[in-house]
Formats: structure tokens, sequence, C-alpha cells
């Protein structure tokens, strides 16, 4: 799973669970505000954890934790996701999968064998802003279709978007809005500055204050079921 990181125990990361936090790493995006540019940039520099390592622990924990969340980088990049994930629900826990949304049949594969009870998939700016805010270019047709197979597999799952001055508008989540349809959850994101990033020149980009982003959560509110702003 090349697993670079691990956090015991989470009370935020998994939505009405306590959690342990796998890292992963490799990513095929280079978002500038990404708070885990080691994970991202260079994660060999990081000390490897095996597969075999990370499961002893969570067997250990498993009377303290009620769920895994597997985050990166980007945990779909890996070829051994789903027997990992197989032990982990073989333990009797919860798995909860951050993902960026560019491998929906990795998330189908894994919906469909049952591995995953709840998907977060980040969003990070309109369609055609996609390559200034990810230095990459992007088929945001692959993230819609992760979108549209979550809404459909009987799972819990958000969309969230950290909410970058000049990079998010309103106008950007109406054409993200245009894209995916209606969702269950949307976590609208404070960006945070005061952490290292992937590209340092973004801490000079100054937050949104909390009222913009409370004016945001109106407007996704009119297609999602609930939308909640974190980070304020």
């Amino acid at each position: 799973m090349n697993i670079r990181g691990i956090y015991k125990t989470s009370l935020i990361d998994f939505p009405g669970r306590i959690c342990t936090v796998l890292f992963t790493g490799g990513c095929n995006l280079r978002c500038g505000y990404c708070h885990n540019p080691d994970l991202v940039a260079d994660a060999r520099g990081l000390e490897r954890i095996s597969d075999e390592e990370a499961l002893a622990l969570i067997r250990k924990r498993k009377n303290l934790i009620d769920g895994v969340t597997l985050t990166g980088g980007e945990p779909t990049l890996s070829t051994r996701i789903d027997p990992f994930l197989a032990q982990i629900k073989e333990l009797g826990l919860a798995v909860k999968l951050d993902t960026n949304g560019l491998r929906p049949s990795v998330l189908a594969r894994c919906i469909e064998q049952k591995l995953i009870d709840y998907s977060a998939i980040d969003i990070k700016t309109s369609p055609g802003k996609y390559p200034s805010v990810t230095n990459r270019d992007v088929d945001f047709g692959l993230i819609a279709e992760s979108v549209d197979i979550l809404r459909t597999a009987g799972i819990e799952y958000e969309v969230r978007t950290t909410c970058v001055p000049g990079h998010v508008t309103r106008d950007d989540l109406a054409e993200i809005r245009d894209a995916i349809g209606r969702v269950s959850a949307y976590y609208l994101q404070q960006f945070q500055r005061d952490v290292p990033l992937l590209d340092p020149s973004w801490q000079s980009i100054e937050p949104y204050p909390a009222e913009t982003l409370l004016g945001f959560r109106e407007f996704v509110s009119t297609f999602s079921d609930r939308c909640e702003v974190r980070g304020i």
C-alpha cells in the first residue's frame, strides 16, 4: 500500500467514528495548497510502513477504534488496495476512503466488494481551473463518474472543496454543481496557509473571511442535502 504515515487515533477524520488514519505516499495531482507535500512530492524520503506492520497496529487497537481512514497522497493508486482493505474489514472495522476521484474504476471495485463504508471525494475547483490548481491536465468526467458511483452505492459519502481565494469562487461552485449534480453532503473547507504547502508561494494568499464561506454554504445548500463549513 506504500504507507508512509500513521495517526493512531482521530476523532475528526471519520464522521461518527474513532479511527486510525493511514497515509499513503504518491499522488497523481500537484495541488499548490497540499498540506502533505512530503507524501505527494517525495514520499521515498519518508519511512515506509509495511502492510503487515500497519495491520498489526490496527489489530492491537481494534478495541479502541471502530474505523480506519485511508488517505494520502492518493490511496487508489495502490494495486494492493483491495486485499489490504479486505483484511481491515475482516477485523470488524469500518473503512473510510479519501480520494481525488480520478480512478472511478477502483472506487467502484471496492464498493462492489463491500470494502468501504464511507468515502470522501476532494473536488479542487471547477473543471476549467483544474490545471491551475493541480498542475495537471485532468479529465473532470472521471471525477463526476466517481461522484455518481457514490450517489448510487448505498454508502455514506461526502464531497469537499478547499476554498482558496482566486481559485474557488461562487461561479466555480456553480460550475461544479453543473458537472456533478446534487449530492448528499458537501463540506467547504477554509484554506489554511500557516502550514507547510507544496507550493510555498500559496502562503501569500489571504484566506476568505468567515462570512464569505457562510455565503458559499448557503449557495451550495441548493444542490446538497447537507452543507457545512470546516475550519472557521
